[in-house]
């Protein structure tokens, strides 16, 4: 009987096997969980922690507002407090007027294209400086200068296009929200039908604008979107002709990504004082 002989080589290579299966499912168990709590981070921590930074900056805005408001109340006689006419809010250059036109401060040629009075400019492009609401999302926002995702859309704010006009002005009041990660704000604006309502609260008043139009796809690169006169390049069926007081929401398309842009637009209203 022949007893069978196993060389040392032999075992050696079986287990220098093993250890490299081994440590091969070690590291794809270890990249599957980094992945993991990637995924989670951006989809779950990115969204916690900027809606709760967009709800301490709203609630923010509102009570220095009121501070604001309280600022400018006088008591004339004991017992009496009587409030005064609010204060020109800086952001607005144009008063919005039924029949279409501006009055001169923001729009001098009535062209649409805002004069301004610098307040976009010396704004810090970092602090929000209105709120936007939209009733059928559940949504109230910061809106925030600039389209920066690190110093505005990150956080959870709106962004309002840089050169386009505030609220109120005659003319484009653009704005850009993330729909997925940081917040998510625009995540479900595809949802927003003809005459749902869009609220811009500033300090000085608060402006109601009605969907209109919504433009499901469009390259990144169409910029005609955010014009004084909104219309798509790409897409010219969709879009303006005449002026107005519009206001343009973007955002990403399809959902979690960046191929496109996804385009609302909406039409000034009505104006109330704050």
């Amino acid at each position: 009987m022949r007893i069978p002989v196993v060389r040392h080589s032999t075992r050696r290579r079986r287990a220098l096997r093993r250890r490299v299966l081994w440590s091969g499912a070690e590291v794809l168990v270890t990249v599957g969980v980094v992945l993991l709590l990637f995924v989670a981070h951006q989809l779950w921590w990115t969204n916690r922690e900027a809606r709760e930074r967009a709800g301490r900056t709203v609630e923010a805005l509102e009570k220095q507002w009121a501070d604001d408001d309280r600022s400018r109340t006088s008591s004339t006689e004991a017992g009496t407090r009587a409030r005064t006419s609010p204060t020109p809010d800086p952001t607005i250059g144009d008063t919005f007027r039924s029949d279409g036109k501006g009055n001169g401060n923001g729009d001098a040629d009535g062209d649409g294209n805002s004069k301004g009075t610098g307040a976009t400019a010396a704004r810090n492009s970092s602090s929000a400086y209105a709120i936007l609401t939209i009733p059928r999302l559940h949504l109230r926002v910061p809106v925030a200068e600039g389209t920066s995702k690190r110093r505005v859309l990150d956080k959870g704010y709106v962004g309002h296009y840089t050169g386009t006009q505030q609220p109120g002005q005659a003319g484009n009041f653009a704005v850009a929200g993330h729909r997925n990660t940081h917040g998510e704000p625009f995540r479900y604006v595809n949802r927003l039908r003809k005459g749902d309502t869009v609220e811009v609260e500033t300090r000085g008043a608060v402006y109601t604008y009605a969907v209109d139009r919504t433009l499901p796809r469009t390259s990144a690169r169409d910029g005609t979107t955010i014009a004084p006169v909104p219309r798509s390049t790409t897409h010219p069926a969709y879009g303006y002709t005449d002026r107005g007081y519009y206001l343009t929401l973007t955002t990403c398309t399809p959902e979690y990504t960046s191929t496109y842009r996804l385009v609302v637009w909406a039409k000034l209203t009505s104006m109330r004082p704050r």
